[in-house]
């Protein structure tokens, strides 16, 4: 079987599950190429996992002080390169397309006659799944933005409907917890702004996680840059992640008991859905603004959740090379009557 994987580039955390789906295609002996779209060429990083993968603009969002802007993110826009772009990307020789919520390899896909199977949580979205935020433009974003052929769904739980576990890494967390250490990522706002929030709290040490070039006046706040392999260390002993309320980091989260305070991305029907489906779920707390009360709460309260998931990656590989059988509701139960949820009040 030969594959080509489009991966979307805005945020971490398309590339994050493309690395643990690209371990188990590889392990599989499955022939799979990458491409990834929506960011800057020189913004990507820790990619050595990607053999030989291809880089385009593609679409991506915009954002202006925590919030899409679909103004900013049409003028960043550029049409004429995304249609070039989709127009000649050559698919044929490939037995399957697979797109993360990326573009060009969607429509690509679907005007050269490839079948597209689309993996991730956007895909959560074509059933009744906590949602909320929702608008036209949204909902025309979600339906059209990268269309597939199959659409499999991932989420924290299933609410009843046909979704699979997260995509995560899995490894054991030895360390012992630092109580103080809470992991920062906030990658829409202005880190600044973010430093003179946390800045009242001097008992607690906070590493942020920032594109930006940033320093600080205060010991206790360390600004660094990004990197994957930097930031799973320090997740592993942190006591919680302050953190947008994107799906993949969240994820990790829960699979090592950290707590979680999240700030949806306002006009962001999936972070502020995504925030939703925390708070409903019990698995951590949500703050709309910054807001120093409710991350003054937050850290006072030691409440966490782990959740034990499945190698859903291994699972969707096994999947395709069964012919991906329809996901019916005795397989998607089996999937999940493996994931283990346990309360943690440290």
């Amino acid at each position: 079987m030969r594959i080509f994987y489009g991966v979307q580039g805005t945020g971490n955390g398309h590339i994050t599950r493309a690395r643990v789906m690209a371990k188990e295609l590889y392990k599989a002996g499955i022939e799979v190429d990458f491409q990834f779209t929506g960011r800057d060429f020189d913004k990507y990083f820790d990619m050595d996992i990607f053999n030989g993968y291809q880089l385009r603009d593609g679409l991506t969002f915009s954002s202006n002080k925590g919030e899409v802007s679909y103004l900013k993110t049409l003028l960043a826009s550029k049409p004429i390169t995304f249609v070039k772009d989709v127009k000649t990307l050559d698919l044929k020789g490939y037995d399957l397309v697979i797109s993360d919520f990326e573009p060009v390899t969607a429509w690509a896909a679907k005007n050269q006659g490839v079948p597209v199977l689309g993996i991730g949580h956007q895909y959560a979205f074509r059933h009744k799944i906590p949602r909320e935020g929702s608008d036209p433009i949204a909902e025309m974003v979600m339906r059209y933005y990268a269309p597939v052929d199959i659409g499999v769904g991932l989420h924290w739980h299933h609410f009843g409907e046909p979704v699979l576990p997260p995509i995560i890494e899995t490894y054991q967390v030895s360390k012992e917890t630092i109580q103080n250490k809470i992991i920062v990522y906030l990658p829409f706002e202005d880190t600044q702004e973010v430093i003179t929030y946390l800045s009242p709290f001097k008992h607690f040490e906070f590493h942020i996680y920032t594109p930006e070039n940033v320093t600080t006046k205060f010991d206790n706040i360390l600004c660094k840059p990004l990197s994957r392999e930097g930031f799973q260390r320090d997740l592993v002993d942190c006591a919680g992640i302050i953190s947008n309320a994107g799906f993949e980091l969240a994820s990790e989260a829960l699979q090592i008991g950290k707590k979680i305070l999240a700030k949806p991305l306002h006009a962001q029907m999936e972070q502020i859905s995504n925030a939703a489906a925390l708070h409903q779920l019990g698995y951590g707390h949500v703050m709309n603004d910054m807001d120093t009360a409710a991350i003054d709460h937050w850290l006072h309260n030691a409440h966490a959740v782990k959740i034990t998931y499945p190698n859903t990656a291994k699972i969707l590989v096994d999947w395709l090379q069964g012919g991906m059988p329809e996901m019916t509701t005795d397989y998607v139960e089996s999937v999940w009557s493996t994931v283990d949820v346990q309360q943690i009040h440290n």
